[in-house]
């Protein structure tokens, strides 16, 4: 087995971490959007979650490309409270002795509780990155990339963990970092990788994506 060069994990928060209470901003959205929601969610990467504060300018222009009436885009609407799954932090701890661990996430300003997350997830998480303040959103390599620069490592020392197959999997392949996808049992997807570039890992969750970097991370011939 194959041992990686791991300098720093990072981790997608909704879905990988947690589940939010009730529907953010994106998913009101794209049930407000005639548009398919995968092409609604593609429209909000590019131009909602890597806003610092939403416009009225911005929200004009979301409400045109989604196709839904300016009186129709939620404002005001309080953050949507995240609920850790139960494994979450034991996890996050077993990641955090291989290498430092962050978040990298696609968030609305409206739902990103950066300071309450920071607090939730110490000490084992040391830097949340979230869409809307770092400016890029994934799959974008320009976000796995800043954030490999702000830490000072090469993206092939950078493992990411999360379960969005095109923004997680295919993102970080671009940027030249090391997936590991949590499929909830979900089957690989028609669009694998093209033939060529490197591995992809599979967990079902975040605590076995630990268990398996860990082992991952042991040089061959010796036990963890």
């Amino acid at each position: 087995m194959t041992q990686l060069p791991v300098q720093l994990i990072s981790v997608d928060v909704g879905g990988t971490i947690g589940e939010a209470d009730g529907p953010g901003l994106t998913m009101q959205l794209t049930a407000a959007s005639p548009l398919p929601a995968d092409q609604a969610r593609a429209v909000m990467r590019g131009r909602l979650h890597t806003q610092p504060a939403i416009t009225d300018a911005l929200a004009a222009e979301l409400a045109d490309a989604l196709g839904i009436g300016l009186a129709d885009f939620p404002r005001d609407l309080p953050a949507a409270p995240l609920t850790l799954y139960p494994y979450a932090l034991d996890a996050l701890r077993d990641l955090a002795s291989i290498a430092p661990v962050v978040t990298l996430s696609n968030v609305t300003c409206v739902d990103a509780d950066t300071d309450g997350l920071r607090q939730r997830l110490a000490p084992w998480v040391t830097d949340l990155f979230p869409s809307c303040t770092l400016g890029y959103a994934k799959p974008d390599p320009r976000a796995f990339l800043t954030v490999a620069e702000r830490h000072g490592v090469a993206p092939a020392s950078l493992i990411h963990i999360g379960d969005d197959w095109t923004c997680d999997v295919l993102g970080a392949l671009d940027a030249g970092a090391v997936p590991v996808w949590i499929s909830k049992d979900r089957p690989i997807p028609d669009t694998p990788p093209t033939v060529g570039r490197q591995h992809v890992h599979v967990a079902a969750t975040l605590a076995d994506a630990a268990a398996l970097i860990h082992t991952l991370n042991t040089p061959e011939g010796t036990t963890s």
